[in-house]
């Protein structure tokens, strides 16, 4: 898998290439080396390398990725293995999706992702066989979720290094599992593939300066009748409501519109989806996104008033969670 200490993927290309996702070879192999040739990188990244590299290749005895992704020896490691293992996944803290069980080695992200996969997954078409795209996956914990849920091959793309050496010793210690690959590119870097059966994008649109290219381009992934699945904060209101916030919600920069529900199914509808749907919609939780032995940073506690969790300390309405579910015709 490694070239040095420098990720590769060959087994990737190697994967799709009888594929309908063959003709991505055109493109993605000359954008990956310009990534690893790139000044950009960060200044961490061939510590978390090196990080990488120490945990061994371990084969589960049980694996269970439909009810969480959790891992388990014959019996479980040694102690001082153990020690290692732990402190090795530490340094590659903040751990901010999850959470994972490895081996008796627990880690408790900031976001419990699992309750976001159960408020998701009974409204999605089944996954069983279904080649899967998830844009802006942090460190791939859905992708495995998405496995599990039996998909047959799931991609994710997230340009961040920290995250994808997070993912890879993920794959490391699930036993070298090659139906999930996490990729450091960003949507815009895609061209029109056309060949996802069900596109993930969750937690992505208000960091969009351009919502509609944004619908459009994941849009653009699926195949004929393909599913798109969006996950976005929302605030209350009719079809004509939508938040421009000044310069931070929730204490984030980069947040650029927040629609009503109602607002963002009249966006999907008009970049030309179908049967567009709203399935969930719930306030996000200090239960939920919160601060952590394996994220000692701040988190949502933080950034709400103090005095009044609904609203952020900027005084905007506190973050509800939408699921929006469409249909490419």
């Amino acid at each position: 898998m490694r070239n040095g200490s420098m990720i590769n993927f060959f087994n990737f290309y190697k994967q799709i290439t009888n594929t309908s996702l063959r003709h991505w070879l055109d493109v993605l192999p000359e954008q990956l080396n310009i990534w690893q040739r790139s000044a950009s990188l960060h200044s961490e990244f061939k510590y978390w390398l090196n990080c990488l590299e120490r945990l061994p290749k371990i084969t589960p005895y049980y694996l269970d990725l439909l009810n969480g992704v959790i891992s388990h020896g014959e019996s479980q490691l040694l102690s001082d293995h153990k020690v290692m293992i732990e402190k090795t996944l530490r340094l590659l803290m903040p751990w901010r999706k999850g959470p994972f069980h490895f081996y008796g080695i627990d880690i408790n992200t900031e976001w419990r992702s699992d309750w976001k996969w159960e408020r998701i997954l009974p409204y999605i078409s089944l996954l069983k066989g279904r080649t899967v795209l998830d844009v802006g996956c942090g460190n791939g914990y859905y992708l495995w979720r998405m496995i599990g849920a039996g998909a047959k091959l799931a991609i994710g793309i997230d340009p961040m290094q920290l995250l994808l050496c997070q993912f890879e010793a993920v794959r490391k210690l699930i036993g070298d599992d090659q139906r999930a690959h996490l990729l450091p590119l960003r949507i815009e870097q895609l061209p029109k593939i056309a060949s996802f059966d069900t596109v993930f994008s969750m937690g992505v649109l208000y960091h969009r300066r351009s919502p509609f290219d944004h619908i459009q381009q994941l849009k653009n992934q699926l195949v004929k009748n393909g599913e798109l699945v969006l996950e976005t904060i929302v605030i209350e209101g009719d079809e004509n409501k939508i938040l421009v916030p000044d310069k931070r919600y929730a204490q984030m920069r980069n947040v650029y519109f927040i629609p009503s529900a109602n607002f963002l199914v009249n966006w999907l509808k008009k970049c030309g989806l179908v049967d567009v749907c709203i399935v969930n919609s719930c306030v996000t939780t200090v239960d939920e996104q919160r601060r952590t032995d394996w994220m000692i940073s701040k988190s949502l506690a933080d950034f709400l008033d103090p005095n009044d969790h609904s609203k952020t300390i900027e005084g905007y309405p506190a973050p509800i969670r939408a699921v929006i579910v469409a249909r490419k015709q």
